[in-house]
């Protein structure tokens, strides 16, 4: 909890000093105060990089997906290889999802599904590495650190660590992934984590289900606000001081209160996922530029049945939620949805009624970001083996979000040598989807 209020308690507005306004900044990671983030962030503007006004939601399906229970059933293939969940039918002709995403089909006019994305790392590290940075890192499965910033932590490299107006953290883990961090870019892209000491800062520890017994809290932060202007103390404050304090007690605490919602949208989203889901998106329209919710549980090497039945129908149902919501509100020109694992799962039923680690298919689900949807993307051979249409790479769904996010696709940034560095070299954005 932030000093100054439990100073707040027992002494006058006057007695608090400037020291305290600067444990405000008491955030991030490496010690970096929210001050110094908001610096930087001012920096990355004045260097003339673009800032559109455009976000990211990335759900990591942690464990590697299967791609024929999910988004390519494959009912046509031998009993061996199609889905053992069934296939159910959708709002688009002739296209079909596995069996336990019966909501995603209401929408899927709202969606895109990617049925040729391919790479060539089949283990959980690597996979995920190549898949969250555009880059394979086979050192990454043996231990080895990653070697290049995910894409959340170049959009905060690229826009600034906070949103000039709101302060709103750019870059939000709900909770983490490997290789979701900012490599040679430094602690000040790392992801503001809701779950860790920035958290605590920010006064957030309340687990999500009790968001709504923070009430009190903020009515009593809103009070010392007031009084804070009323005595004249902001006056002291530096313009980074002054916005992290603002940070403190306006947008960006407020973007992680969902009691603020209407009863009828938290219970469509529902409990667990949907929650974080929903929580995404307010941080979206608080300015936030990507957020990332790691839903994991999908390394399913055994009885692949009972575990799509465990896992799918909360995901169906989140994924619903936040499509319908978005497309509501007109935030489906601007909030860019991305399904994915780290790869796809073998296409044969193993002999323990399960799949094992296959990168040489896999699927991506998509919804808003201005892009086309009501689509299938690419097409895989007969067995869901590997893709019959051209292979969609890792590079080239990085190409597609910084189409969305609006960074240049040559934008460098200079590595741990002191070198000049593309974050971006051989992808091409999805042509279907822009």
């Amino acid at each position: 909890m932030l000093s100054i209020l439990g100073d707040r308690r027992s002494r006058d507005c006057e007695g608090t000093t400037r020291r305290d306004f600067l444990r405000v900044g008491a955030l991030g990671a490496g010690g970096l105060g929210l001050p110094g983030l908001l610096a930087a962030r001012a920096q990355a503007a004045q260097s003339g990089l673009p800032v559109k006004d455009t976000s990211v939601v990335w759900l990591w399906l942690g464990g590697g997906p299967t791609h024929v229970e999910t988004f390519d059933p494959k009912m046509t293939a031998p009993a061996e290889f199609r889905s053992v969940t069934g296939e159910v039918e959708t709002t688009l002709p002739g296209v079909t999802l596995g069996g336990t995403f019966p909501e995603m089909a209401k929408v899927a006019d709202k969606m895109a599904f990617v049925r040729s994305f391919a790479h060539r790392n089949s283990g959980h590290g690597g996979g995920t590495h190549w898949v969250m940075t555009g880059y394979d890192n086979r050192q990454v499965d043996n231990g080895g650190k990653p070697s290049r910033p995910s894409l959340g932590a170049i959009a905060a490299k690229a826009r600034g660590a906070n949103h000039a107006k709101t302060g709103i953290p750019t870059y939000v883990r709900m909770s983490a992934i490997q290789a979701d961090g900012p490599a040679f870019l430094g602690t000040a892209c790392a992801p503001f984590d809701p779950q860790g000491q920035a958290r605590k800062n920010m006064n957030l520890e309340t687990k999500l289900e009790r968001l709504s017994d923070r009430r009190a809290l903020l009515d009593g932060l809103d009070r010392f606000q007031r009084d804070a202007d009323a005595t004249g103390l902001m006056n002291g404050l530096d313009e980074f001081e002054n916005q992290a304090f603002n940070m403190i007690l306006g947008d960006a605490t407020r973007a992680f209160d969902i009691s603020k919602e209407p009863n009828n949208v938290v219970a469509t989203f529902g409990k667990g996922l949907g929650e974080q889901m929903l929580v995404a998106r307010r941080l979206c329209e608080a300015g936030c530029g990507f957020v990332t919710i790691n839903y994991g549980g999908w390394d399913m090497h055994g009885q692949i049945k009972n575990g799509m039945k465990n896992r799918g129908p909360q995901v169906d149902r989140a994924v619903a939620a936040f499509v319908n919501d978005i497309a509501e509100r007109g935030l489906n020109e601007k909030i860019l949805l991305v399904v994915t694992g780290e790869f796809g799962r073998t296409p044969r039923i193993n002999r323990n009624a399960g799949r094992d680690h296959w990168a040489p298919l896999s699927t991506l689900a998509l919804a808003g970001g201005g892009l086309k949807m009501g689509q299938v993307v690419g097409e895989s051979n007969a067995n869901a083996e590997v893709p019959k249409t051209a292979p969609i790479g890792p590079q080239d769904l990085m190409a597609t979000v910084f189409s969305v996010l609006g960074l240049d696709p040559k934008l460098q940034f200079t590595n741990l040598s002191g070198r000049p560095t593309f974050l971006l070299e051989e992808g091409a954005p999805i042509r279907e989807l822009v």
